[in-house]
């Protein structure tokens, strides 16, 4: 199984409001940008979105090891609330919805085609690819501007 890299962020000015996602994909030597954004979304969306879209863009399973500086969505999987979530209907503990369920099942999808695994980053604490991730993201999401 190839072992890729993928380097995310997301981006939202207001919450909600204009948003965008950034994503890097690194396989050996070779290296691929993703972006995108929308007009009026939410920071969680955005950060979603950029894993989603990375993982989506492997044309096979690979070994992904997935670097986010989102405790949302790095928590979401590690702690096993999506799964949880999931399983309950997409309700919290609390029976409260469980927001961004859509993004959540299309999240758990690609989890099950791929090992991954996540490693939280300190946001904005110059780590190259999470701050290339996040000019990515806040370019996106000024289009909508």
């Amino acid at each position: 199984m190839k072992k890729v890299f993928l380097f995310t962020d997301g981006a939202c000015s207001g919450n909600p409001g204009p948003g965008g996602w950034g994503a890097i994909l690194r396989y050996g030597d070779a290296e691929k940008e993703l972006s995108g954004g929308d007009a009026n979304t939410t920071n969680n969306r955005m950060e979603l979105l950029a894993v989603i879209h990375g993982l989506s863009a492997l044309k096979e399973p690979c070994e992904v090891v997935i670097q986010s500086d989102s405790r949302y969505v790095v928590d979401g999987i590690e702690k096993g609330w999506a799964r949880s979530w999931k399983q309950n209907g997409w309700r919290k503990a609390d029976k409260k919805p469980a927001l961004n369920a859509d993004l959540w099942e299309k999240l758990l999808t690609l989890l099950d085609i791929h090992h991954v695994s996540f490693v939280w980053i300190k946001g904005h604490a110059g780590h190259p690819e999470n701050e290339r991730c996040d000019q990515l993201a806040v370019a996106q999401s000024m289009q909508y501007k």
